[in-house]
């Protein structure tokens, strides 16, 4: 990065060869920097430092395309030919012919011989089955192609997170409660996920709109929406028709924030339009390749989705579109039990610091990077080149956050749902013991209890149930009380 004087997004690893240096490694958040001692300095050539990063730094595909762009193609030809089978040359001639599109003079290697894997599977997610690549006899288990290609590092958190089985732990809450209150939840479950996914963009909701995106969510585990056609159509669908999009957007978009009159605060840029086209091609690409493999679903939901973001294809829908292929994913790999819905936008409503840090993970790498102008009428023009940046993004902290975002919609929206309605069933069943009432009565009577600590008062009583004895509402008043220990 120093030789080349590259404006990159720094890489979460470091490494330091010192003089008079021991080994030692501090780790800041999602940032590491180790030292080494002076015998592990690599060499002065271009192949010695990209073999030492592969080996300590992992593989940073957005860093080693600006680097591949710099480098003269006949210094990573030398390395390669000095060390033909080697495993750290062979990743390297792969990728800078995968990255660069540039072909190295090299003859293919001998069939015979082993192939060895691109990335490290204990250190990356990495898809199954990989692609043999017989020209340096490489296993290709990238997530994606060279249109865009994510990438999530295998780290001690979502290792954690995948031991949790968070869809076992689902299961058996669910398994708690009868079939006909889980009906009853899980309509409520869909409409409690459309309007927060609305409200975190603060749009506000009328009936018929609540109702095709509650449809949309019913049918999420039938249709695969990582389609061209069926991305734009769920555009169409969920915002205002004259916002409609009959393709990728042509325009440059971004997020901000009005502080003034002349004033914007810009958060985020979206792609260029211009690259639109092949990044989206790519990320339905990647899609298709993760949905045929076996990476753990959420990491596929996280790449998918959060690239989605991202990218920005579209001038409006883009978060709603982002927090339904969540559940569009996760619902086909058979992670969320059939016709099941976590209300994860519910989570990431009430966490709102959570996914904004989600957001930023690469957000807040990506802006001192966009070269852009903004006139007095709110238009953005980008200036430099960001496409890489959009193409190559490390993903690993937002799938972090999104097992986070699941297992507190488990814990604290679900499991306490169920509860609730169970609880309701049998305060209304007491009170039908009582007085045998209408049901919009009985539900208006719990209601008016629950928002007085358990009680009744005695004006909402002259105003709604004067028709009933003291006895009777005080009884009434016991069944509530009984079924909601907690709010009396």
């Amino acid at each position: 990065m120093e030789r080349f004087r590259l404006d990159v997004i720094p890489n979460w690893h470091t490494s330091h060869v010192l003089a008079r240096g021991v080994h030692r490694r501090d780790a800041d958040g999602g940032s590491v920097r180790e030292d080494y001692s002076a015998r592990y300095w690599p060499g002065d050539g271009v192949g010695d430092h990209l073999e030492f990063a592969l080996k300590y730094d992992g593989t940073n595909l957005g860093t080693l395309a600006a680097i591949f762009d710099k480098v003269a193609p006949s210094d990573v030809l030398a390395y390669v030919r000095a060390k033909p089978t080697g495993i750290y040359a062979r990743r390297t001639w792969f990728l800078f012919e995968f990255l660069t599109g540039r072909r190295l003079p090299l003859d293919d290697l001998p069939p015979r011989g082993s192939y060895v894997d691109l990335l490290d599977p204990a250190a990356y997610y990495t898809t199954t089955p990989s692609r043999r690549v017989r020209r340096q006899r490489i296993n290709d288990n990238l997530l994606g192609d060279r249109q865009l290609c994510p990438t999530v590092r295998r780290t001690d958190a979502l290792r954690e997170h995948e031991a949790a089985d968070l869809p076992e732990r689902c299961r058996a809450v669910v398994s708690a409660y009868p079939q006909a209150l889980l009906k009853r939840a899980l309509r409520h479950l869909y409409e409690k996920e459309t309007k927060s996914s609305f409200a975190i963009e603060h749009v506000e909701l009328d009936s018929t709109r609540t109702e095709r995106f509650v449809a949309l969510l019913q049918d999420a585990e039938l249709e695969d929406h990582c389609r061209r056609d069926a991305l734009i159509d769920l555009q169409n669908r969920i915002v205002d028709a004259r916002f409609r999009d009959s393709g990728y957007r042509r325009s440059q978009n971004y997020v901000g924030q009005s502080v003034g009159i002349d004033r914007e605060i810009v958060h985020f840029v979206g792609a260029k339009p211009a690259s639109l086209e092949s990044l989206m091609e790519g990320l339905i690409a990647a899609h298709g390749r993760l949905e045929a493999g076996t990476v753990h679903p959420v990491v596929h939901a996280a790449a998918i989705a959060y690239a989605f973001v991202f990218l920005h294809p579209f001038e409006d829908g883009n978060g709603r579109i982002h927090r339904f292929l969540i559940h569009n994913i996760l619902a086909r790999r058979g992670f969320t039990p059939r016709r099941m819905i976590f209300p994860v936008s519910a989570a990431m409503l009430n966490r709102p610091d959570d996914y904004d840090a989600s957001l930023e993970a690469f957000s807040r790498q990506l802006m001192p990077l966009v070269d852009y102008t903004l006139d007095d009428d709110g238009r953005l023009t980008v200036r430099n080149e960001t496409t890489p940046w959009y193409r190559f993004m490390d993903l690993t902290a937002q799938a972090e956050a999104l097992f986070r975002f699941l297992a507190f919609t488990i814990d604290a929206e679900l499991a306490p749902e169920l509860t609730f309605l169970a609880r309701y069933d049998d305060g209304k069943a007491a009170i039908q013991e009582v007085v045998d009432m209408p049901d919009r009565r009985i539900d208006l009577f719990i209601r008016l209890c629950l928002q007085n600590h358990g009680r009744l008062s005695a004006r909402k009583r002259a105003r709604e149930f004067d028709m009933l004895s003291d006895a009777e509402v005080a009884a009434m008043e016991r069944a509530v009380q009984a079924a909601f220990p907690s709010e009396a």
